[in-house]
């Protein structure tokens, strides 16, 4: 299973979450350890602050250090980790056509929720709303594309286990634009950029579909 993590979901989200407290603790305990008169243990309080922050953010960078860009081939699936990895996502089709001196791109997304990715306990139609995603087009020099359009199913949509649907995004690049990826993913945001592991975090490498 390729994922948009190369760290386990369930313990990036309750490392994160633990980070945060710690942190929010550390500054209560030293606001109140000064006010008491306490300036070593607030001190103390501080330094232990400090090297639990080092220490996750040695682990965050780690792990992006650790990642590689991927590009995954026709029909291979990217699997999206937000605690569970239910849904999954694939190239279906591309359709290019050049116009003079551009060039279009159909290019066929679709999206499934793997119903073997559930546990027994939970309802069979039980529906999941994906996060934001967003689509991109990246040539082999960098330069990012966006969609001129986009039919079919909305990637927002809900979905049950087992159901499936597929977005149709056209995109128009200059025709020398070559190497040419699909970039999808969660739209960049907090707390995505401060989670160990995610796709969007600091440094962190990218898994791509190759056209």
């Amino acid at each position: 299973m390729v994922t948009n993590t190369n760290f386990p979901a369930p313990l990036a989200v309750l490392g994160f979450l633990s980070a945060s407290g710690l942190v929010l603790l550390g500054l209560v305990s030293v606001v109140i350890l000064f006010f008491a008169r306490k300036p070593k243990f607030a001190q103390m309080a501080g330094i232990a602050m400090g090297i639990g922050g080092l220490a996750y953010f040695g682990l965050l960078a780690g792990f992006s250090l650790a990642s590689r860009d991927t590009a995954l081939a026709r029909g291979q699936e990217k699997y999206f980790c937000e605690i569970d990895c239910h849904l999954a996502y694939s190239i279906a089709n591309v359709k290019t056509q050049e116009d003079g001196s551009s060039k279009d791109l159909v290019i066929a997304l679709r999206t499934r929720f793997d119903e073997t990715t559930i546990s027994s306990t939970r309802p069979k139609d039980a529906p999941l709303t994906p996060s934001p995603r967003e689509v991109r087009l990246v040539d082999q020099t960098g330069r990012v594309f966006v969609p001129v359009s986009s039919t079919g199913t909305d990637l927002m949509t809900s979905l049950k286990p087992g159901d499936s649907y597929t977005t149709v995004f056209e995109f128009r690049v200059p025709r020398d634009a070559s190497g040419l990826r699909v970039l999808l993913h969660t739209t960049p945001g907090w707390p995505d950029r401060l989670v160990i592991g995610d796709e969007n975090s600091w440094l962190h490498k990218k898994t791509y579909f190759a056209l």
